[in-house]
């Protein structure tokens, strides 16, 4: 069942976010201000959807970055957007909870 949902959400099941995290990738919250505020997990960036096209430059394309949201579905929407703007090291961690320690 675990497969059928990674593959619904396109969730990389195949990577190492601990050892992406560790060496120094980028977790990008892309839930509203609101939703972030409530709960994120530490050392996280909140750059909501809806701007995140306006704030690329906050973002680097030589780190690897691993969005997250709260059900994996707007982290996948990220996760395109950013591949279309010239990122190439871009995951989706599905939901932020998959990260709170």
């Amino acid at each position: 069942m675990a497969g059928f949902f990674s593959r619904l959400f396109g969730l990389e099941d195949k990577i190492d976010f601990k050892a992406l995290l560790e060496n120094g990738a980028i977790l990008l919250d892309v839930r509203t201000k609101e939703e972030y505020r409530q709960g994120a997990t530490t050392n996280s960036i909140n750059i909501p959807l809806d701007s995140l096209n306006s704030n690329l430059s906050k973002l680097k394309k030589d780190k690897p970055i691993i969005a997250v949201c709260a059900s994996g579905m707007r982290s996948r929407s990220a996760v395109t957007l950013l591949k279309n703007k010239g990122f190439q090291k871009v995951y989706n961690g599905g939901s932020w909870f998959n990260f709170n320690e």
